[in-house]
């Protein structure tokens, strides 16, 4: 069912188009909720945006439109100012809402937007090498909230992990381990040369000496190494997905860098890049022309030893991804990754993919700001700090909620302070404090049964009416943060819903003496506030408490 603006701006361009012969598109018409009461539920200043257009004064046009906003939701339109349009909604239109999400529940705010449309999200792809600190932890974040909304309005995503497991790093990594293991052996060695630290490598090396014995320093080095490689990127991987579990991130499926060469996706690539005509050697190295669509000089392929560069395994991944039978493919890069991406869809462009189907979400830097002072560093282990530190310092909610409050191409300072309070300075304490609130309320009245009811008439205060209209924004909300891909809105809303039942909360009895329709009714406005508050945090991946 669609929401009340949307209604109103269907209604508007239907309008137009009676009376002025305007055709226009709906996401041309604003509507905004006035600050005064008596100005109406909803306003537009569409008058006022095409004076020019029509040759005529805003007013003027707001007049002769009024003929054409007929419609059963509208209660009375008003002309206001220098040709605002006042919209006054019927209440009975208004309190449906409650009926709808006592009906849908969880299902209230879904949409058809993605028309199934399939789309693959890469994100978090850390390399398996280490753990997961806080850039990881913000894409992490957004990534799985944002699957979440584009799941809730029906497009078919998958949650692709891509694991860089063929590059040096992993070279470095099986050799720390199969130094550690000759270490637990016996055998002396150059901790100089120990690439990755790690009491995890250490521990994995001592039990691999006690199962496996010497087993592996009398083999070729070549098998061994390849060996420690598989064990070592399996180490890495684990601990990955257990902290990424923790912070309720899944994934359905990993996609192994290794994976591309042994399945030669690598080869046909290059081969496929090869005949495209934009491939050259010079300096002993292979190059692309990908200045040829908008980058600012050539990307070498095959370095002069031989090597293949990043970009080729990159492209062959990204051609694996659109043969998947994946058209929309959205990636969450690294602000250090953004000189990459015009190289990335030139190689896309001269392997014959539309590389306006990579859509790339970029995020931006956070500073972890403690009594007023950065921290970069964990007091622990004196590394940067990681999400499992941060989730046992802050808690999984609190941690979700900051990250997913800003837009991800935003820069921000995430104030640890603020989110240990257990007070309403803390907004995803205050959000949550309001379900509190709810399940209380709802727990009180444990004698009522709360049915949907035909009508809610005597909902008619005006913080009553407030509440209700925010239930109803819920579906707008959802629908902005789909198409924009922006998980901020969902924070704002919930902060928003949450303000409005405090207010309500602090101002009326929800179990009236003696007046038990008008009771049951308040009850009702309750629990579905309680649903769309579960809705909301559950697309972003945060708990509803019961109890604070």
């Amino acid at each position: 069912m669609k929401d009340i603006v949307t209604c109103l701006k269907e209604i508007i361009v239907n309008a137009l188009k009676k009376v002025f012969g305007l055709d226009i598109k709906i996401e041309e018409v604003i509507i905004e909720s006035p600050k005064e009461k008596n100005h109406g539920d909803y306003s537009t200043n569409i008058a006022m945006r095409l004076a020019k257009t029509l040759h005529n004064s805003p007013v003027n046009i707001a007049n002769k439109l009024l003929e054409g906003l007929n419609d059963e939701l509208i209660e009375k339109v008003e002309i206001a100012g220098p040709g605002f349009i006042n919209f006054f909604i019927k209440k009975l239109s208004l309190t449906s809402t409650i009926k709808e999400v006592l009906t849908l529940k969880e299902n209230f705010g879904k949409s058809d937007i993605g028309h199934k449309e399939k789309i693959m999200v890469e994100y978090v792809s850390a390399n398996p090498t280490g753990d997961l600190h806080l850039g990881h932890a913000r894409g992490a974040a957004y990534g799985d909230a944002l699957t979440r909304i584009l799941s809730f309005t029906n497009y078919d995503i998958l949650r692709e992990y891509y694991v860089n497991d063929a590059g040096n790093q992993i070279n470095v990594l099986a050799k720390s381990l199969y130094l550690r293991y000759k270490e637990a052996l016996g055998q002396e060695i150059n901790v100089e040369e120990i690439g990755y630290q790690g009491k995890d490598v250490i521990k994995l090396a001592k039990d691999i000496a006690l199962k496996e014995k010497d087993k592996y320093l009398k083999i070729d080095i070549d098998e061994a190494t390849n060996y420690f490689k598989d064990l070592g990127t399996k180490l890495e991987l684990d601990k990955i997905k257990k902290d990424l579990n923790l912070f309720r991130v899944g994934f359905d499926n990993y996609t192994s860098e290794r994976s591309l060469y042994s399945s030669h996706k690598v080869l046909d690539t290059l081969n496929k890049l090869k005949e495209s005509g934009y491939t050259y050697e010079n300096e002993g190295a292979l190059w692309l022309k990908t200045t040829a669509f908008g980058d600012d000089k050539d990307r070498v392929l095959i370095k002069s030893d031989g090597s293949y560069t990043y970009l080729l395994p990159d492209l062959a991944y990204h051609k694996d991804k659109f043969d998947r039978g994946y058209n929309h493919l959205v990636n969450l890069f690294g602000a250090d990754h953004h000189g990459y991406i015009i190289r990335l869809k030139a190689g896309l462009k001269i392997l014959g993919y539309n590389p306006d189907n990579l859509e790339i979400l970029i995020i931006q830097m956070v500073r972890l700001i403690d009594n007023g002072e950065e921290v970069k560093m964990s007091k622990r282990t004196g590394n940067a700090v990681t999400i499992r530190e941060l989730c046992e310092d802050i808690g999984v909610d609190a941690a979700r909620y900051f990250f997913l409050s800003r837009p991800l191409d935003s820069q921000f300072d995430f104030d640890l302070g603020l989110a240990r309070k257990s007070s309403s300075e803390n907004p995803i304490y205050y959000i949550q404090y309001a379900g509190a609130r709810m399940y209380s309320v709802l727990e009180k009245a444990n004698e009522y049964k709360i049915n949907c009811l035909d009508n809610y008439n005597l909902l008619t205060s005006e913080k009553e009416i407030e509440l209700i209209k925010v239930l109803e924004e819920f579906k707008k909300a959802v629908s902005e943060a789909s198409i924009n891909k922006e998980v901020n809105r969902l924070t704002s809303y919930a902060y928003k819903l949450a303000s409005h039942f405090h207010t309500l909360y602090n101002d009326e009895k929800f179990i009236v003496k003696d007046e038990s329709e008008l009771t049951l009714q308040r009850l009702a406005l309750v629990k579905a506030s309680l649903i769309v508050l579960k809705n909301t945090l559950n697309l972003l991946g945060i708990e509803v408490k019961k109890s604070m």
